[in-house]
Formats: C-alpha cells, sequence, structure tokens
C-alpha cells in the first residue's frame, strides 16, 4: 500500500499505532512504581510482587515471535486488533484483582495480549506507507513512544497518589476503546504473502515453559523446578535444531557479531531489569519518596535517551559499534555503584541525581549501536527474525535477574516493609548488576567488531524504553521491506525495544 503521511488516513494509521504500543509501553513503565502499595493493599510478599513484573514478561518474551508470525499470516491489522482487545480485558481483570494470585494470573494474560500487539504496531505502518515516507513514519512513532516512555512514571506515580494502583491498569480500558474503532475504520489490513509454512506453536511453548520452570525456582527457591527448566530449554534448542520453520532459527548464531551482541544484550538488560525493579522500591521504603515522587525520580534517565541517542547512533555508525558497546555498560555500571547513595533521608540532587545521570549516558552510548549492530549482522532478509530474537532476549533477561537479584542479594519475603532490611539488600544487588554490565562490556571488546559502513543508525534507535523494557520494535530499521516487519516489539523499554521501558 502507499498512504502517504501527510494524507487523513496517514495520521490516523500513525494515531492508532501509536495508540496500542502506548498501551503495553505504559504497563512496562507504571507498575514498578505501584509495587509497594500493591503489595500493602493485597498483603503479598515479596515473591508476589516479583511474579506481578515477571508473569507480563513471560508470556510476552515466551510469544512474541509467535505474535509477529501469526499477523503476517492472517492479517497484522485483525491480530492488532485482537491483541488490544485482549490486553484492555486482561488489564480491566488486573485492576478489579481482589488478591495477589487474580493480579498475577490477569498480568500473565495481559503479556499474551502485548504478544500479539506489539509486533503488529510497527508492522502496520511498515506495510501501510509509501517508501518514501516510511521512515518519517518511524521517527513519528518513534518520538511519540519516546513521550509515552518519559510520561510513564510521571503518569503511574500521579495515579498511585492520587485514584490508586489499580488505575495504573484500568487506564488501558478507555485507551483500547480509542484505539479499536479508529483502527477498524482507518488502518487497511495487510499480510505476507509469502508466509508460508507451521506456525511453531510447540518451540513457543518449551521456550516459555523453560523461562517459567526457571523463574519458579529462582523466586521459589526450588532447585527442582530450575533443573526442569534447564532441562526443558535444553529440549527447545534440540527441538529448534530439527523442526522446518523454527520460531528460533539456530543458523543466526553462526554469526559472530550477532552471537556477540545477544550476549552482550543479555547482559545488559539483566542488568537494567534487576536495577529499575528494586531502585523504584528502594526511593519509596528507603528514601521516603512518593510514588509519584519516586516515578518522577527516574524521569532523567529516559530524557537523556530522547535528547541524545540520535547523535549516539550516528556516532557508533561513524566509529564502529565496539567503543559504544564497551563504554556504555561500564558507564551504567558506575551509575548503578553511585546509586549506592540513594539511603535513607537521600537528597535527590545530592544522592540519587548523580547516578541517574550516569546511568543515562551510559544508556545512550550503548542503545542505538546495540540495536542498529543487530540488525547489521546478519543478511537484511533475516533482520526482522534476528531483532525479534535481540528482542526477546532482552525481555528474558530482565525476566531472570527480577527473579534471581533478591534471591542472591538476600532478600527476605517481607523485605519490601523494612527500610532497614530493604537498603541492606538494595547495597548487596547493585555491584551485582554493576558487575553484569562489566562482563557485557568485556564481552563487547573482546568479540563485536565494526558493522558495515552502510548500516547507519534507524530512526526507532532514538528511542529508548529501556525503563521497563527493552528497545520497541527493532525491526522497524527495515523500513524498505514490507513484508519483513514482523518478529519485533515496544519498553523499554523499556531502552528503544529500542526493546516496554
Amino acid at each position: 500500500m502507499d498512504i502517504r503521511l501527510g494524507s487523513a488516513t496517514g495520521r490516523w494509521v500513525v494515531l492508532t499505532t501509536v495508540l496500542g504500543s502506548s498501551m503495553a509501553l505504559l504497563d512496562s513503565t507504571v507498575v514498578n512504581v505501584a509495587l509497594p502499595h500493591i503489595g500493602e493493599d493485597l498483603g503479598a510478599d515479596m515473591a508476589a510482587l516479583q511474579w506481578t513484573v515477571n508473569a507480563y514478561m513471560l508470556t510476552l518474551a515466551g510469544l512474541i515471535l509467535l505474535g509477529g508470525a501469526l499477523g503476517d499470516r492472517y492479517g497484522r491489522r485483525k491480530v492488532f486488533v485482537l491483541g488490544v482487545v485482549w490486553f484492555a480485558l486482561a488489564s480491566l481483570l488486573c485492576g478489579l484483582a481482589p488478591n495477589a494470585g487474580v493480579l498475577i494470573a490477569a498480568r500473565a494474560l495481559q503479556g499474551v495480549g502485548g504478544a500479539l500487539l506489539t509486533p503488529g504496531s510497527l508492522a502496520i505502518i511498515q506495510a501501510s506507507f509509501h517508501p518514501e515516507d516510511r521512515a518519517r513514519a518511524v521517527g513519528l512513532w518513534s518520538g511519540f513512544g519516546g513521550v509515552g516512555a518519559a510520561v510513564g512514571p510521571f503518569v503511574g506515580g500521579w495515579l498511585v497518589d492520587g485514584p490508586g494502583w489499580r488505575w495504573v491498569f484500568l487506564l488501558n480500558v478507555p485507551l483500547a476503546a480509542l484505539c479499536v474503532p479508529v483502527a477498524l475504520r482507518h488502518v487497511p489490513e495487510s499480510r505476507d504473502p509469502s508466509a508460508h509454512g507451521r506456525f511453531d506453536a510447540l518451540g513457543a511453548l518449551l521456550g516459555a515453559g523453560a523461562l517459567a520452570l526457571v523463574t519458579y525456582g529462582l523466586i521459589g527457591e526450588l532447585w527442582w523446578a530450575g533443573v526442569l527448566g534447564v532441562l526443558l530449554a535444553v529440549a527447545f534448542v534440540l527441538y529448534e535444531r530439527r523442526v522446518a520453520d523454527p520460531m528460533l532459527p539456530l543458523s543466526l548464531f553462526s554469526s559472530r557479531q550477532f552471537s556477540a551482541v545477544n550476549l552482550v544484550t543479555l547482559c545488559v538488560y539483566a542488568a537494567f531489569g534487576g536495577f529499575f525493579f528494586l531502585a523504584a522500591l528502594q526511593l519509596q521504603v528507603v528514601s521516603g519518596y512518593s510514588a509519584l515522587a519516586a516515578g518522577t525520580a527516574l524521569l532523567p534517565t529516559t530524557v537523556l535517551m530522547l535528547l541524545l541517542s540520535a547523535r549516539s547512533g550516528e556516532l557508533g555508525a561513524r566509529i564502529g559499534p565496539r567503543v559504544p558497546l564497551t563504554v556504555g555498560p561500564l558507564l551504567c555500571a558506575a551509575g548503578m555503584l553511585l546509586m549506592l547513595r540513594a539511603g535513607e533521608h537521600a537528597s535527590y540532587v545530592r544522592d540519587v541525581l548523580p547516578g541517574l545521570l550516569v546511568l543515562g549516558l551510559g544508556m545512550v552510548t550503548l542503545v542505538a549501536p546495540l540495536t542498529a549492530t543487530v540488525l547489521s549482522s546478519v543478511d537484511t532478509a533475516r533482520a526482522g527474525v534476528a531483532s525479534g530474537i535481540n528482542n526477546a532476549a532482552a525481555r528474558a533477561a530482565g525476566l531472570v535477574a527480577v527473579a534471581a537479584l533478591p534471591l542472591l542479594a538476600g532478600m527476605g519475603p517481607e523485605a519490601y516493609r523494612s527500610a532497614e532490611e530493604f537498603g541492606a539488600t538494595f547495597r548487596r544487588a547493585m555491584p551485582m548488576c554493576a558487575g553484569v554490565l562489566v562482563v557485557g562490556a568485556l564481552i563487547a571488546w573482546a568479540a563485536v567488531r565494526r558493522a558495515p559502513a552502510e548500516d547507519a543508525c534507524h530512526p526507532e534507535c532514538r528511542v529508548n524504553c529501556a525503563v521497563g523494557s527493552p528497545p520497541l520494535e527493532p525491526d522497524a530499521a527495515r523500513a524498505p521491506a514490507v513484508d519483513d516487519a514482523r518478529n519485533g516489539d515496544a519498553g523499554p523499554s523499556g531502552p528503544g525495544d529500542r526493546s516496554d521501558l
């Protein structure tokens, strides 16, 4: 299709995709701020708070590649609308949840909806717009997504301190009520005519099951669940090697660059996932901030991403990814260590802001080159699958980190109710996050090499959703390849995934 961006239909398409992706993005960025209030209201322990975050990431990470394939086969608008409706109904259930168990189950259902809607939001733009307008449309989508990432923690804090934490989820219902009619009326249907073969549903179930068991084992401290998860992961890899149309084409990892960048991704987003989960709690439980103040306090990282990521991408294109992917994690590690100053009665300007500024500069340095390097490390025809794998890896890393970090730091089930206990475990957790980032920097320095000169930064690299999720829909970079617009996602960005903040 050749819709022009300046037309009324073009503006409606952009609005629809922004609304849809914003639902998943806002949910990724605001829930961490609400956790202490959720725990107090529902009488939940620390494990329940971990599952409140991880249930969503688990189903999203496990099913997002399948969601992209469904859109290609049955129609991107159809699957996108289905995802929006599903997400809204699950959000309503979250908002009405009478106890932690129902909330966790509803969060898992939200992740299913997110896996249906997020790949489609950008694929619709790719398939709908005239080739001359696609880059500008992606830029608009990215820009509005960045605004959503920036205001998400602030909105979340305002809702928690005002009408209550349930409105963090209920807010999605009116957004969906606006998005669905616009999509049905103004967004053209598109599908990939070359889509063929069977869906790798068993692969998706094996992958999600492995993540679920490993996460369950870490949060519940059950060794047998962790062992079963590892065994299921081995079965997943063996199955993917044999199936005709695998969800995870293992041949991609024959590229040293692709393998190295995904290892860096695992390290970086594991640290980000653990940090942002604990930092929002630390500022409220230990430093005494309100939910609004805690959400606002974390804004500098996203603001820096919005202001400087485009220039960082241009610099990475000139000098190659090795230096940015080495220096960026080291800056992030330094920022997390500086956050050790954020204890009781912490001054924001003196104790909190310096760490967040250094962390933000590190994110600026690494996120755009990371996304661009993933795309340049494989053939253009396989960039969609590659970016989807990288996005899923980022979410899986955050998922495991949120499960493992409290255990490794010795955080008890009631830790968030005690400023002294939580502060002590936070001080043990931050060096661990920094250490993982240093490992990522060493991998980048040793294994990442300069990408081809023609692989410049792409519009979506300007947006970071790392605060709550990985880069949004990294496959956006392939604007000219309409039929390949699949398997990507929008976090964290979550960092703008450029992976739901």
